[in-house]
């Protein structure tokens, strides 16, 4: 097993969780069971713990410039405190990473990289300020920060109540924006109101140091509220019922943004609008947008009981295959199966009839809108 660990091995470990190799990181898969832990998110709240998450961050008088360059997103126009979802994408137009990026101050930007690619987008973007000439440095604080979340209904609740009294209010911020905040015991955190799991949420931001303690802070506070911690496998049926795409399954240097559906995050500047500069992968994109793409992404919900998995071939009714599934699990919520899957374009449309072929057996499967849940429906 690999010797990268967070903050808070020691108490995952004290809660008998069950702890994998993960992107090269010791990390609890569950504690209490699977659906136990997605249900308490789903009506409650779930803690996570997310430091393997890579910080990276950007800063000087070019710092906007050089990821307006480095990433698909019109970086430049993000406001101050926002948070902003976009990608890295390589020449060709594929995906090196999906990131969520935070604006800290005019000149400091902090960008979330997926554990398994940080190394990777930490590379790209030195490369990409080099060769653009921007005076703007990077750096890797992924060690000295630690990444906690606090998802479901009662997070505002449960966040409001960690902080000092008196101190700056979380739950008023708005949906993807964030905040330097104070919490209990004087540590201060930096608060964002973002998440993975289809639900409210927030995201602190800690120095490793304090994990324990603000981990500690969240349990005793969410308590009465039904917050349990929660591992790997609840935070991928979360964001699979979300229809939020996993690096690695729906992402990947193979695919565009275009074919996974999410286009709307490649920013070409508006006819109507302040110009968009040069941007890494712009003219392929460009390109691709207006070919259009062989293959999308998709849901499917099952008929019978079967799952299907990532890797299962999806075929049409003369048994032909037209796609491949990317992820897949019964759903605790729906109660029947669901997956992502790629299939060709024509056979993408709402209600169109499939098959999903599960070791050697054609489970019936109808191809529906993303996502498969959305709170408040």
């Amino acid at each position: 097993m690999t010797d990268l660990h967070t903050p808070l091995l020691a108490q995952h470990q004290a809660l008998d969780a069950t702890i994998v190799d993960f992107a090269g990181w010791q990390m609890p898969l569950r504690y209490s069971g699977d659906v136990a832990e997605h249900q308490a998110v789903r009506n409650a709240a779930g803690l996570f713990d997310l430091s393997h998450m890579g910080e990276l961050m950007v800063t000087g008088p070019d710092a906007a410039a050089a990821l307006e360059y480095a990433l698909v997103g019109h970086m430049s126009r993000m406001k101050l405190w926002a948070a902003k979802y976009t990608m890295m994408c390589a020449p060709d137009g594929g995906v090196i990473d999906d990131l969520v990026v935070y604006r800290r101050d005019w000149e400091h930007f902090m960008v979330v990289a997926n554990a398994s690619n940080r190394v990777e987008v930490l590379a790209e973007l030195r490369e990409r300020i080099t060769s653009g000439g921007f005076d703007a440095d990077v750096a890797d604080e992924t060690h000295t920060i630690a990444l906690i979340a606090v998802q479901g209904p009662a997070s505002a609740d449960i966040v409001a109540s960690m902080c000092e009294i008196g101190a700056d209010d979380p739950p008023a911020l708005k949906y993807y924006s964030a905040a330097n905040v104070l919490l209990e015991g004087g540590h201060h955190a930096f608060v964002a109101r973002t998440g993975y799991t289809g639900e409210d949420g927030y995201e602190l931001f800690v120095p490793a140091d304090l994990a324990a303690d603000v981990w500690e802070l969240a349990r005793e506070r969410g308590a009465d509220a039904g917050l349990i911690p929660c591992g790997l496998a609840a935070r991928d049926s979360l964001r699979l019922e979300a229809g939020m795409p996993l690096y690695g399954n729906e992402l990947s240097r193979e695919r565009s943004p275009f074919e996974a559906g999410l286009g709307r995050v490649v920013n070409f500047g508006r006819a109507d609008g302040p110009e968009r500069g040069d941007f890494v992968g712009r003219e392929a994109l460009a390109g691709i947008r207006e070919a259009g793409t062989a293959h999308t992404l998709v849901g499917l919900v099952g008929r019978g009981r079967r799952a299907a998995r990532a890797g299962y071939p999806v075929v049409d009714e003369a048994g032909a295959v037209i796609g491949e599934v990317t992820s897949g699990i019964p759903s605790p919520t729906l109660g029947s199966p669901i997956a992502m899957a790629y299939v060709s374009r024509e056979f993408a449309e709402a209600g169109t009839a499939v098959a999903v072929d599960v070791r050697g057996r054609h489970e019936a499967m109808d191809v529906v809108a993303l996502p498969f849940y959305r709170r408040g429906a």
